[in-house]
């Protein structure tokens, strides 16, 4: 998936979002996990399926997906 190798999206898991390595881990879970301060170390322990590799190209396709360009209505502009 343009460039990742460790992400996924399947329609039939987990309704299509991104996932890792077809896992029913989502990028979307790993993202929360690290913002609410657990750390790598952590992760993997609570989730032993998974790699080290899989939390940083998580963290990466997350910057990916989330950057965007906000485009503001000339109207609001003041």
């Amino acid at each position: 998936m343009f460039g990742f190798q460790r992400i996924t999206s399947t329609p039939n898991i987990m309704g299509g979002k991104a996932c890792v390595r077809g896992m029913r881990i989502s990028v979307s879970l790993i993202v929360n996990l690290v913002a609410n301060g657990m750390s790598f170390e952590e992760i993997l322990a609570e989730y032993p399926d998974l790699e080290r590799e899989d939390i940083q190209e998580a963290l990466r396709y997350a910057a990916w997906a989330t950057d965007e360009t906000v485009h503001v209505p000339t109207s609001l502009v003041a």
